[in-house]
């Protein structure tokens, strides 16, 4: 009967939205959701200087409606040269750290659209990009008189990022401008087509995964051509102007610490209509300041051709970048088992360090027998190595002594055991300013997060570098409230840098120390969810019924009397699957009861006001032990994750086990698709930006290295849409309209309409015009809210 009811209601209610135009949520949910977004917060690495950065709460349809185009995995507005789905500030404000009021920054660009902001190497300068309406400016701020200034002309080419790094001296900077001859791009929707599209296979097998975006035709090529052409140039800080290189497709550009050299990657031909830009051939070439070519360092085939497997990586010289501790030396690895993981080797990487002019041949600095994850350099005779491998989630690293090459093992775990987590080391600049691990006097500090079974507590650990003997300087203990580490500004004074924070209190930074326990405040930013403060919240632990930890987040509403309970409450559940390797990291709670509670269209929290129980960030792991994979047996867990959190809320006494609704977003609306279909415990679900037919994801999806055709029982079974028929409860399915994530095509959504709707299932399906994967437009994700809540009060209220 109560199934019928809400069928009929939702029925009803489907009719009744015919040809709607945009809608607001209820007073409530309004209040919560049209608010002022406060500033963001930047700081310079002596943290002395305070950025402060503002732009509106949302954007909106018109900022979605600019013109662009999709080609080799970008969207590119083609009048501006710039990306199309970049987010803009419209004011800085800056002060130092010990001053109690910011300073308005003048002379500031009207109307200003401000991205791509970063101080220069002394941190007396800082840059930014401003957009017209006809394209990208470079700006300057003078930091000690808060006066911005305009550098060049609206000409830069911003279509592959940062279109300028700052310059070692701080006295100018490399930019990429449009060239001056540049052709006129082709209207593919015009011109007629010269001949059919044509792709070939050499036979040789790939893995490769659904992206989005991709060049389709010769049209498409020469446009990714003309949009990613750019000339390079310095600029002084007065605005003169030096051509340092020619036209050319520059994807990446970096100096040398020293400043004696430019490396240059630039984009090659042949393009692929199969893989985006970041696997299309490639050369990196190191010139020196007069920008005469050194040396060819790096030239990298088009790689349509990848080895299966989360562990697999491509031939050839990688990771190439400037070592931070020596003047002019470059490292990259490569791999030993032609990047093949399921190739058998004793070592899967090599790293190798080579020096400028590059006339000897690079030399083999250490050898990873899982792959390589990166390098810390320190500003003393070490090197941290880091390598893990995905398929056992083992994570290592060895500090290396660069004088001998003797290595010795500081950590050795479960990535995703975050209880286990050793932190990150703290960095500071040394000479040629770029960030090294700061291990003065024979020691190295460690920043960590701090979960622990009895709950949250960042940490300072100091490490003894010859012994790897930790000692525990500080741990946090807060009551009532979350501290986070945001870096040690005087280790000798115990002076750090933290942000606090509790659910009702804005997240403010503070300058502590850790000797005297008194903190001073940096920042005082006032909480903008006032109607939600006395809103209950909890976090729950709770097993599943294989003895599995679970958490999430409780909310009550704050006129709740949970001591009566009289009322029964609805419940909604909003989640997110993990994949775990093993139950015991999958048990793990990382949720901490004193994080601010931020409502957004991400969550469900803003229906605490209209007396729904909430439990959001509910744990919904799915684990594969040994040789077994998570997805082996995705449904069955997703289902016993469901069933233990409704019956934890249950026991509470809080709610009405008959009126329970699940939602979630991308890989979370997959699970409310499955979880509708496959169990009777929910009135109704509401689904967002979601793929439900796996086999348009064939060769891998979300944590699943196996394709179609190694396991097709696996995906025809966790497709919802091969079960359509199966689907009888109410679903509210919502998707962008211009969806650019991997996998999650909006045509995943209108096919899955379809078939539910042809098959008689009580259905709806809201496009929203211009929105990717994540809605950003304030009318969309108004109407969002507003959808959301008619369905939930038609479904579980009326």
């Amino acid at each position: 009967m109560k199934l019928t009811i809400c069928l009929l209601a939702f029925l009803n209610f489907y009719d009744a939205q015919e040809n709607i135009t945009y809608q607001k949520p209820s007073a409530e949910i309004l209040k919560l959701a049209d608010y002022e977004r406060p500033p963001g917060v930047l700081m310079n690495t002596k943290k002395d200087w305070v950025v402060f950065t503002y732009r509106p709460t949302y954007k909106t349809l018109q900022d979605l409606s600019q013109q662009e185009m999709k080609l080799g995995g970008l969207r590119i507005n083609p009048v501006t040269n710039i990306a199309s789905t970049v987010t803009y500030f419209n004011n800085l404000k800056i002060r130092k750290i010990n001053d109690k009021n910011e300073t308005q920054v003048k002379n500031l660009p009207a109307d200003a659209k401000i991205t791509y902001i970063s101080f220069s190497p002394d941190e007396k300068k800082l840059a930014f990009t401003n957009t017209t309406n006809k394209g990208v400016e470079l700006w300057v701020v003078d930091m000690e008189t808060a006066s911005a200034k305009k550098l060049t002309q609206d000409n830069l080419n911003a279509n592959l990022g940062s279109p300028y790094i700052w310059s070692n001296n701080s006295q100018s900077l490399l930019i990429r401008t449009l060239p001056q001859n540049r052709p006129a791009l082709i209207d593919s929707g015009k011109d007629l087509p010269t001949g059919p599209i044509v792709s070939t296979a050499n036979g040789k097998v790939s893995q490769n995964r659904t992206y989005q975006d991709l060049l389709k035709n010769p049209q498409d090529e020469k446009n990714f051509e003309v949009l990613t052409a750019s000339e390079i140039y310095n600029v002084d800080l007065n605005g003169n102007l030096k051509k340092v290189k020619d036209q050319d497709m520059y994807a990446g550009l970096s100096f040398s610490p020293d400043g004696n050299y430019l490396m240059a990657t630039v984009i090659k031909k042949p393009f692929s209509y199969i893989v985006p830009l970041s696997r299309f051939p490639s050369t990196t070439t190191v010139y020196d300041k007069e920008g005469n070519v050194v040396k060819v360092v790096n030239e990298v085939p088009l790689n349509e051709i990848m080895p299966k497997g989360f562990s697999s990586v491509r031939k050839g010289k990688r990771n190439m970048t400037w070592r931070n501790d020596a003047p002019s030396t470059l490292v990259f690895a490569e791999a030993l088992d032609e990047g093949d993981q399921y190739k058998p080797a004793e070592y899967r990487d090599e790293i190798f360090t080579w020096e400028a002019p590059f006339t000897a041949a690079p030399k083999s600095f250490f050898k990873t027998k899982q792959r390589y994850d990166g390098i810390d350099w320190t500003n003393d005779h070490y090197a941290i190595v880091s390598e893990g491998w995905y398929d056992t989630r083992n994570t290592k690293s060895f500090l290396v002594d660069l004088n001998n090459g003797e290595s010795k093992v500081i950590d050795d775990r479960n990535s995703q055991d975050v209880y286990s987590d050793p932190g990150r080391f703290n960095t500071v600049k040394n000479q040629y300013g770029r960030s090294v691990v700061d291990m003065k006097g024979g020691k190295a500090y460690l920043i960590g997060e701090g979960f622990t079974k009895d709950g949250q507590h960042p940490f300072i650990d100091e490490m003894d570098v010859k012994s790897l003997k930790k000692k525990r300087l500080y741990s946090s203990n807060l009551k009532n409230a979350k501290e986070g580490i945001v870096d040690i500004l005087n280790p000798a004074k115990g002076e750090i840098l933290t942000t606090q924070q509790s659910s009702s209190q804005y997240p403010n930074y503070f300058k502590k120390n850790i000797k005297s326990n008194k903190a001073e405040p940096v920042t005082n930013f006032a909480n903008p969810f006032e109607s939600i403060k006395d809103v209950y919240k909890e976090v729950i632990t709770y097993k599943r019924n294989d003895g599995v930890t679970l958490t999430g987040t409780l909310y009550l509403p704050a006129n709740y009397d949970r001591k009566a309970k009289k009322e029964k409450l609805p419940l909604l559940i909003w989640a997110y699957p993990t994949e775990y390797k093993d139950k015991n990291t999958a048990g793990q709670n990382t949720q901490n009861p004193n994080d601010f509670t931020f409502p957004s269209y991400g969550s469900f929290i803003y229906w605490t006001t209209k007396g729904y129980a909430v439990l959001d960030d509910a744990a919904f792991p799915i684990i594969g032990e040994g040789k077994t994979e998570p997805n082996d047996t995705f449904i069955p867990q997703l289902v016993a994750n469901a069933e233990a959190a409704i019956n934890a809320v249950d026991q509470l006494g809080y709610i009405d086990k008959k009126k329970v609704a699940v939602g979630g977003h991308s890989y979370g609306a997959f699970m409310t698709a499955n979880l509708l279909t496959h169990s009777n415990l929910f009135a109704c679900g509401i689904a967002r930006s979601g793929a439900y037919n796996r086999t348009l994801t064939p060769f891998g999806f979300q944590s699943e290295q196996r394709n179609y055709w190694d396991v097709p029982e696996i995906y025809n079974t966790m497709s919802p849409f091969m079960h359509a028929d199966k689907m009888k409860t109410p679903l509210l399915l919502i998707h962008g309209d211009a969806d650019n994530n991997p996998g999650t095509f909006t045509l995943q959504t209108e096919r899955y309409f379809q078939a539910l709707k042809n098959l008689g299932a009580p259905v709806k399906m809201v496009l929203l015009p211009k929105e990717a994967h994540g809605y950003q437009a304030k009318e969309n994700i108004f109407h969002v809210l507003w959808e959301q809540d008619q369905f939930l009060e038609k479904c579980l209220k009326k």
